[in-house]
């Protein structure tokens, strides 16, 4: 189905000072085999001040349990969902955020333009920018009739981003399929990586890789797939507070925070693989430390009711901001 990508002004707008702010990257301290330094990208590639305040996001997937999963395929649920993207939307202005980061898992499927304009608008009527979005997809398939669905699905996210005036989209690497091997894995994934960042240049939105398992579970596996994308303004990574399960998943972070240009902050850590609560100040410090200046957006996975729980951690957060 095509859809129009053209945007109102505003929305190009903040895209645009998006990248700006960015800053992107630093890529002559890209070398094979060598982690980053926080403190070479921090002072003497980024050249940036640190924000003076940070804009508040929370993410859709912080209501994953009441809501239908459409994309990339619907998930089957055992109740019916009790709340939609627009729902959310709304629960956001109420809590009076900057931002709303719209999960792609809970638009409907096949989406609508008219649907993505009016989701744009209802957020633009509360006072809130659509920080991002999220896409679940797979770079690390083998060339073949699978993979080619998970570009097709990542080109159609780049336009509904465009549509809804979203800056970046949260995108993951993938995992080493059956009977494969990691190195083969991360070349399939750079060279998903690249040719979405193409396309996704063309239509001003920006891609952010997410630590998140696979071959995205420690520093120096996102940097060996880093080593092999292209040169981009558009590139970077998505800081997500809670995906590293090592013993000092701090210092991992403190790794990665440089190159941030998304932030998701979850309230637990998993810490050798158990989830222990997470020292939410420490997070929010090293993304400053690192000059970042995006949004912070919660997105809240532990036990307690969403709704009860998440003012509390949004205030917190504003307060650390």
């Amino acid at each position: 189905m095509a859809v129009d990508s053209p945007t109102p002004f505003h929305h190009e707008s903040n895209r645009r000072d998006f990248l700006k702010s960015s800053s992107l990257w630093g890529w002559g301290a890209l070398t094979a085999g060598t982690l980053i330094s926080d403190t070479t990208l921090a002072a003497g590639v980024q050249k940036k001040d640190a924000a003076k305040k940070l804009k508040l996001s929370l993410a859709a997937y912080s209501f994953h349990r009441y809501m239908q999963h459409n994309w990339p395929k619907p998930r089957p649920r055992k109740t019916k969902a009790t709340m939609d993207i627009m729902d959310f939307v709304r629960y956001c202005g109420k809590l009076k955020l900057d931002g709303c980061e719209l999960t792609s898992y809970y638009f409907p499927n096949p989406v609508s333009t008219d649907y993505l304009k009016k989701t744009r608008d209802l957020a633009g009527s509360l006072g809130m920018e659509v920080s991002g979005t999220a896409i679940g997809n797979d770079f690390c398939l083998p060339l073949g009739t699978a993979r080619d669905e998970q570009l097709q699905m990542t080109r159609k996210w780049i336009d509904y981003s465009a549509i809804l005036g979203a800056p970046v989209i949260r995108i993951f690497a993938g995992r080493v399929p059956k009977g494969g091997n990691e190195a083969e894995a991360i070349k399939m994934c750079q060279k998903g990586i690249n040719e979405s960042l193409k396309y996704a240049e063309q239509k001003g939105v920006s891609l952010a890789l997410e630590n998140h398992g696979g071959i995205t579970s420690t520093p120096a596996q996102m940097m060996r797939i880093i080593d092999g994308v292209n040169k981009a303004p558009n590139f970077g990574i998505n800081f997500d507070s809670g995906n590293f399960r090592t013993e000092d998943p701090y210092a991992d972070l403190k790794q990665i925070a440089p190159l941030a240009i998304n932030a998701q902050i979850k309230v637990e850590m998993g810490v050798r693989g158990k989830e222990v609560p997470a020292d939410i100040p420490r997070i929010v410090k090293i993304l400053k430390d690192a000059h970042y200046k995006n949004f912070l957006v919660l997105e809240y996975e532990a036990k307690e009711e969403p709704k009860a729980a998440i003012p509390t951690y949004i205030n917190q957060l504003r307060k650390l901001a």
